[in-house]
């Protein structure tokens, strides 16, 4: 069921929180068990990630697979958008093989390729998808990240999707791996963030690997010269400015893979998480006056405590352990954990890896796609991560897998155990992106991951125990449209609107809580970018609630 809302507004900071605990006895029980049925096929879902593998190991050969997951045509249901590789080397998409593609969402279950009809089959060697609606239309726009080549997407809002990428003035000519939307000077537009990895073209052509035996890998990324991020502010009038150097990113080179966004220290700006591949992490915070400053190192979030830089790939900054704080998750190579870094306050993170046993979970993993949802309703945020090692060959050289089933991690107060297996997670591939929704309308969050040269796997949740749960919908009015950058909170539960997604990807459908036993929700506060504080009081709960900003 659908409702919508439109309640009384207060000026940020008029208002203090409930002080009030409804899961206060959760850590004691039993974890509440994570299902998952895979249903692509049946569903109608047939994509296959053509990556184009070559004899002479093309780095980018080994990181497409972003996922964009968002309604673009505003049935209330959830699409599938792949990105996809080309031809190489002419890294043009030669084949309707290469070309990305979009799944209309009907219902029950049931999908249909739209590509064509939509416009959006794509150009190019792509990697990474972002959702946001730029021109505050009511019809999200999506922009598609690539090798040497971006492209922006209008939403014209009849099914159709136009290229608006040069009169938008949307640079190409870099090597970008992902992307994302959102306000980072809270003027009431979104602005787009795109990550680089590192200078390349189809010349490079050194040799890695064992030479004696005839044993060619993908080379190291110590080997690449690395790319600052680039900033767009949106002007409001459908084209775009490079403030890049303005904004304080050009004299910050890394080898970027994703890219999150929360706001870690309270201040109302939004700050800005990026991974860096065997480089430390960037993390830009927002000084509010159009700047950025890079502070990861010394707010602890730019290597784990050993000081050790890892392959860190995707990224979640969302609250685990419900203090009321966005922490940081990374995804990387067996043998180096998934790195958590906890938000202590005061703009300071603490490594929580092993303490949260995410370290010993994740030591013989290597991930790229990931997500931090609460898949079993109970409360408390869940791991579910896309798995493959990065290396084809790495079985030859180390005592690391190349594919893997993916994994899911039950959070049970704030520590983790492996539940993936009894989840049933079972399917080997070379697994990449990973994007996340409520396709059904059952209230339970479902997955949808793409693999190297194999199908896509489309993941039912179908947990068995039923408890309540809310997705609230923003529309922005004083704010963006899609409310990215609002903060929310219900009792210990707190969370940020985002459409950026774990590695290269995006997940636009709204803000999902798991409730466990609350049947009825006491208080929601709703913190805009635009400063007002909505307050919600007595909602029911098992509802997708749309919930517009009072002007």
């Amino acid at each position: 069921m659908v409702r919508r809302i439109r309640t009384h507004g207060l000026l940020a900071g008029s208002v203090g929180l409930a002080g009030v605990s409804i899961w206060a006895a959760v850590t004691a029980a039993p974890v509440p068990p994570i299902r998952f049925r895979e249903v692509a096929a049946a569903a109608g879902v047939s994509f296959v990630l053509e990556n184009h593998p070559t004899e002479r190991k093309h780095m980018i050969e080994t990181m497409p697979g972003g996922i964009a997951v968002f309604d673009y045509d505003g049935d209330g249901r959830p699409d599938i958008y792949f990105t996809n590789g080309a031809d190489i080397p002419s890294l043009e998409k030669t084949s309707p093989k290469y070309w990305n593609r979009l799944y209309r969402n009907e219902g029950d279950w049931k999908f249909r390729d739209v590509t064509e009809q939509a416009g959006v089959a794509g150009a190019g060697y792509s990697m990474g998808a972002a959702v946001g609606d730029f021109d505050n239309d009511g019809h999200p726009d999506l922009f598609v990240a690539g090798v040497n080549r971006n492209v922006l997407y209008r939403n014209l809002g009849n099914g159709k999707f136009e290229d608006v990428t040069a009169k938008a003035g949307m640079q190409s000519g870099e090597w970008a791996v992902a992307a994302g939307w959102f306000d980072y000077d809270r003027d009431g537009r979104l602005d787009l963030w795109v990550v680089h990895y590192a200078k390349w073209s189809t010349a490079e052509d050194r040799y890695c690997g064992d030479a004696g035996r005839g044993i060619r890998i993908y080379c190291h990324p110590k080997y690449f010269t690395g790319l600052a991020n680039s900033l767009y502010r949106n002007r409001g009038d459908g084209t775009f400015e490079d403030v890049s150097a303005k904004a304080g990113l050009a004299k910050f080179p890394g080898r970027g893979m994703s890219v999150a966004f929360a706001d870690y220290d309270g201040d109302g700006w939004p700050d800005v998480f990026v991974t860096n591949d065997n480089m430390p992490n960037f993390l830009f915070h927002n000084l509010g006056n159009g700047t950025f400053e890079e502070v990861a190192l010394p707010a602890g979030a730019a290597l784990r405590d050993d000081g050790k830089p890892v392959a860190s790939m995707g990224a979640e900054f969302k609250d685990y352990d419900n203090d009321g704080r966005p922490d940081i998750l990374v995804t990387a190579l067996a043998g180096e954990t998934f790195p958590l870094f906890r938000n202590a306050g005061k703009g300071n993170f603490i490594d929580a890896t092993l303490k949260s046993r995410m370290g010993p979970l994740t030591v013989r993993h290597s991930g790229w796609g990931v997500g931090l949802f609460d898949f079993n309703n109970d409360g408390w945020k869940d791991l579910f991560s896309a798995n493959s090692h990065v290396n084809d060959r790495v079985e030859m050289f180390e005592s690391a897998v190349y594919k893997e089933a993916n994994s899911v991690l039950a959070n049970a107060g704030g520590v983790f155990q492996d539940v993936s297996a009894e989840a049933g997670l079972t399917l080997v591939k070379a697994h990449r992106g990973a994007a996340f929704a409520d396709f059904n309308g059952d209230g339970r969050v479902d997955a949808v991951v793409s693999s190297l040269g194999a199908p896509a796997e489309l993941w039912e949740n179908v947990s068995p125990e039923a408890r309540h749960w809310l997705i609230l919908r923003l529309c922005g009015t004083r704010s963006n449209r899609d409310g990215i950058g609002a903060r929310i909170r219900i009792a210990d539960q707190y969370a940020e609107m985002t459409t950026a997604a774990g590695y290269a990807s995006s997940s636009a459908w709204g803000v999902h809580f798991g409730l466990d036993a609350v049947a009825q929700i006491p208080r929601i506060e709703i913190r805009w970018p635009s400063g007002v504080l909505q307050i919600l009081r007595d909602v029911r709960a098992d509802q997708v609630l749309t919930v517009t900003e009072p002007n």
